[in-house]
């Protein structure tokens, strides 16, 4: 229904829309798709500079934008068995800490066919 007035009208367009979805702001990290596409290179910008931009689609997250730098540190990239091996090196072992003894186990002979 369309009211005559034009105040009745926006009021009620602003109650219909997801305020959670679109750009509201200059902090604003939740986008509804169709202003993604529009603005695809402030949504880059914002990914890098603000972090995490979060794409809707109909009003639920679908997918979330973020730097090349993130997804690499998510994704566990540039660690290596040697930081792992640097990482032990650094803990402080206490000086009289004693090797265990190996238990050997009784051996059997095996005849093969």
């Amino acid at each position: 229904m369309i009211f005559s007035t034009g105040l009745k009208f926006t009021i009620l367009v602003s109650m219909t829309r997801n305020r959670a979805t679109s750009p509201t702001g200059p902090q604003s990290d939740h986008w509804m798709l169709q202003d993604a596409k529009a603005r695809f290179s402030e949504l880059v910008r914002r990914a890098r500079s603000s972090g995490p931009q979060h794409v809707t689609v109909h009003g639920r997250d679908e997918v979330v934008v973020v730097s090349s730098e993130e997804f690499a540190r998510l994704q566990g990239r540039g660690r290596t068995g040697a930081d792992l091996v640097a990482a032990l090196r650094a803990i402080p072992w206490p000086e009289d800490m004693v090797e265990p003894e190996g238990v050997r186990a009784p051996v059997r002979e095996v005849d093969f066919p």
